[in-house]
């Protein structure tokens, strides 16, 4: 079984993409966004971070978590998330063998992707390329068109104006 190394900084800032098992014309995230919200707040209530930026899509999405001091366990925190999320919702039965054995649904794609920020360029960019990625991915004209987004938040609170990004944002951050 291959073990995979993820960087860990104690009270770090990461950026995340999860992504479900099957991404190919899948909407379960959005159509079942009240459930994600859930386990969202039941993990971050249980195990607490800071939520910089997020952004739901109908079959992944992207989050900028900053843990507490001294805390680097990000994994037990999606770990709960996905599960809760899993239980919350009514998926069709694992047909993988290997999935069956662990118990899993066939819902979340067993790894995730993470990047440890590495400054405040950094975090601007990836920030940006949360809140562009509705955009970039079709779903809507303008990252404020999106709901699932805290593109929003950042504009109530004066951190970003109401039609940033009208144009396309270049990072080199594309995927």
């Amino acid at each position: 079984m291959r073990r995979y190394i993820r960087h860990r900084v104690p009270g770090g800032t990461y950026f995340f993409t999860v992504n479900l098992a099957h991404r190919c014309g899948n909407r379960l995230l959005i159509e079942h966004i009240a459930a994600l919200r859930e386990a969202y707040r039941r993990t971050c209530t249980e195990r607490p971070f800071v939520t910089i930026a997020a952004v739901v899509l109908p079959e992944h999405l992207h989050v900028v978590w900053r843990l507490p001091e001294g805390d680097d366990d990000y994994s037990t925190r999606w770990r709960l998330l996905k599960g809760r999320f899993s239980h919350f919702i009514h998926a069709r039965d694992a047909s993988n063998r290997s999935r069956l054995h662990k118990e899993e649904r066939e819902i979340w794609q067993r790894r995730y992707w993470e990047h440890t920020i590495r400054g405040n360029v950094d975090l601007a960019r990836r920030i940006d390329y949360v809140h562009y990625n509705p955009v970039k991915h079709g779903w809507c004209k303008a990252p404020t068109d999106w709901p699932f987004s805290s593109v929003h938040r950042h504009v109530r609170q004066g951190l970003l104006p109401g039609d940033w990004a009208g144009h396309p944002v270049t990072h080199g951050l594309g995927r």
